[in-house]
């Protein structure tokens, strides 16, 4: 866990100071699949803009996820850019909107900042790429390598007795 004590900037109202810092990024668990940063350590470019009222904090940096995609279980690579803005007020009441979670007591929070940034900028689906084919549900192929269809099967004769009840009630 990467902190930093905002009181240690030393700001007045109209300051603003940017700070790079190297922070350790978690790895995430989707759909029972493991997503690693690599490399696991980033350096975050943090500026903190002093006013009357409290303080503006801007977060960017950019993270590379590897782990399976979702269609085809091959590796998949995801390149981040995450850009993020919070505001934490000098006399913050919890549960208001002019405090954010990620400062208590004057020291904020950057790696579960950049954490849930991340958990944010993630696609519904991690794909190795836009049209994955994925694998067959037939055969269990993998139709990025091998392309292919599978002939009409002849419906199951245990269903039978259902369709034939499906074409009595429906005529």
């Amino acid at each position: 866990m990467t902190d930093l004590d905002l009181r240690s900037l030393r700001l007045l109202p109209g300051d603003e100071k940017v700070v790079d810092k190297e922070i350790a990024l978690l790895g995430f668990e989707l759909g029972g699949q493991a997503y690693v940063p690599t490399p696991d350590r980033v350096t975050v470019a943090l500026k903190v803009a002093q006013t009357v009222s409290g303080a503006v904090l801007h977060l960017r940096f950019a993270a590379h996820l590897t782990g399976p995609c979702v269609r085809c279980l091959a590796p998949a690579v995801l390149d981040l850019h995450i850009v993020a803005h919070e505001y934490q007020g000098s006399q913050p009441v919890p549960g208001d909107d002019l405090s954010t979670v990620y400062v208590e007591d004057d020291v904020l929070d950057l790696s579960q900042w950049a954490h849930d940034e991340v958990a944010l900028a993630l696609p519904e689906q991690i794909l190795c790429k836009a049209d994955c084919a994925g694998i067959c549900p037939t055969c269990g192929k993998d139709r990025n390598l091998e392309p292919h269809t599978h002939e009409q099967s002849a419906p199951d004769l245990r269903w039978q007795a259902l369709a034939d009840l499906r074409d009595e009630l429906t005529s």
